[in-house]
């Protein structure tokens, strides 16, 4: 679905919800996918968060005008975790008409993003990948990261295997160490896994790669189409 046949309802609101960060990188980032969807959709689009920002979405949700109108909570993260199987599910309940869109991943747009920022940083043909991803304990999450590395895969024609900052198994600086023990020679490359810059991302810039990829959404840069495409996408899936 492009960004002109959004199939966006009239009368429900839009609200994107980011996991929030104290990076100013980050937070630029994050508020140009969001003004990108705004311009693009056809319903009011607000911004929320799930930790570190305010408001939160209970919040913003409690303070709407509009006793009447429905809202759609789309994630702006990656996978399924606690903030989407529990933080949001918690917040819609505060308000009827309601709904929780799916996360972002694992999808074939990011896949695309991901190829097109392992090129900006260098990435050759041929290379193995690592993904890293944030990490979540709940299974349904890592399985997404994992179903996100095959699409990479499909798309490069090489491996891609995956590795979690935190909360999951196999820890990236794990990866990289048994990725550089098995082929002494070559580069290790990691994709970032990760929406925007912040914490968890100078944690993969630090891991011992030699190269590393920058996250799907870079600041102070071109939001890119795809990502605004999805976020519309889920919104119209969850109002379906």
């Amino acid at each position: 679905m492009s960004r002109a046949t959004s199939t966006a309802t009239v009368g429900c609101a839009l609200i994107a919800v980011s996991h929030g960060t104290n990076n100013q990188a980050g937070k630029r980032a994050v508020r140009a996918l969001i003004n990108e969807v705004r311009r693009s959709a056809d319903v009011d689009v607000y911004q929320a968060f799930v930790d570190v920002q305010e408001p939160r979405a209970g919040a913003l949700l409690r303070g709407l005008s509009d006793e009447n109108q429905s809202s759609v909570l789309v994630p702006l993260l990656i996978s399924r975790g606690v903030h989407v199987a529990q933080d949001l599910t918690e917040a819609a309940a505060l308000r009827p008409a309601t709904r929780v869109a799916a996360a972002l991943g694992p999808h074939k747009s990011l896949a695309q993003v991901i190829e097109h920022r392992l090129v900006q940083a260098g990435w050759l043909p041929g290379e193995p990948v690592i993904l890293a991803g944030a990490g979540t304990r709940l299974r349904q999450g890592t399985q997404d990261c994992h179903q996100a590395a095959a699409l990479l895969a499909g798309r490069l024609g090489v491996a891609v295997s995956v590795a979690f900052v935190a909360a999951a198994e196999p820890a990236l600086d794990q990866a990289v160490a048994a990725a550089r023990a098995a082929a002494p020679h070559h580069r290790v490359v990691v994709a970032s896994y990760l929406l925007a810059p912040g914490y968890f991302q100078s944690l993969i810039e630090r891991c011992g790669a030699d190269l590393v990829s920058g996250t799907l959404l870079a600041a102070d840069a071109p939001v890119p189409e795809e990502l605004v495409d999805l976020v519309l996408q889920r919104f119209a899936a969850a109002r379906a």
